[in-house]
């Protein structure tokens, strides 16, 4: 029974010989003749109960990364990093680099917005000639995607939606609200917020200048550096196309 019993292990194996061939050059055995000592067959079993345990540590670790991973934003230099589910928000990484190379160039204007990158570019005549990182519409205000064109211009925009609720004397009670949505204290009033070079394309949705904290924050705009947004600004007029993609 001793020998029938070895020689069906052996020929397992045989099958999967490649995989544990080295168990049996560490035991000196030969796969072909399979003769090991009863002394080895325990430490055999732990071994390979050994390895098994490292494989199902290594599968559920694996199954971890993938689960924790959320929220996607920009880094610093300009790749998408996770934040996980454990609570802890990225960390600001305010962006203000950009490129500009238009001055001169003819060509009609085009601007293309991806939210997934986090990123504007601006075309004339089918050649790039602007870039920026922007900051979009953050959860529950996401800036919709489609074709659009420029629909109003204003240098000097103040937003009659978004803002703060100031006291008397100007002083922020509550910060970065929507007048249509939030219940204002006792006492104060709305002060909208400025929007320098603003271009709308949809509703109260428009590209203008404002702080990027590196991932979407808006109630829905498109927030550019503001010495992109000038040049966006001087470079495009109202019913230049605006693309919005993901």
């Amino acid at each position: 029974m001793e020998g029938l019993f070895l020689m069906r292990r052996a020929s397992n194996f045989q099958t999967a010989k490649c995989g544990v061939g080295w168990l049996c050059r560490i035991f000196s055995w030969d796969l072909h003749g399979l003769r090991p000592s009863l002394a080895q067959l325990p430490c055999l079993f732990l071994l390979v109960a050994f390895l098994g345990a490292c494989a199902s540590q290594d599968d559920a670790r694996g199954r971890e990364r993938i689960s924790v991973y959320s929220t996607a934003y920009l880094t610093d230099n300009n790749t998408i990093a996770f934040a996980s589910h454990s609570g802890k928000k990225p960390e600001p990484k305010p962006r203000q680099d950009w490129v500009w190379r238009g001055d001169g160039v003819l060509g009609k204007p085009t601007i293309e917005i991806n939210l997934s990158t986090q990123s504007a570019v601006f075309f004339k005549g089918g050649v790039e000639v602007g870039r920026c990182p922007i900051s979009s519409g953050r959860e529950g205000y996401s800036t919709p995607a489609g074709s659009f064109t420029i629909l109003q211009k204003n240098k000097n925009h103040i937003s009659s939606l978004y803002g703060d609720f100031v006291d008397g004397d100007g002083n922020v009670v509550v910060a970065n609200v929507a007048s249509n949505r939030d219940a204002r204290p006792p006492g104060t009033t709305f002060r909208g917020a400025p929007m320098p070079y603003f271009m709308r394309i949809s509703g109260g949705v428009g590209m203008h200048a404002g702080y990027l904290p590196g991932y979407p924050a808006s109630h829905g705009c498109i927030r550019m550096p503001r010495g992109a947004a000038q040049s966006f600004f001087e470079n495009a007029s109202e019913g230049t196309p605006v693309r919005v993609v993901h």
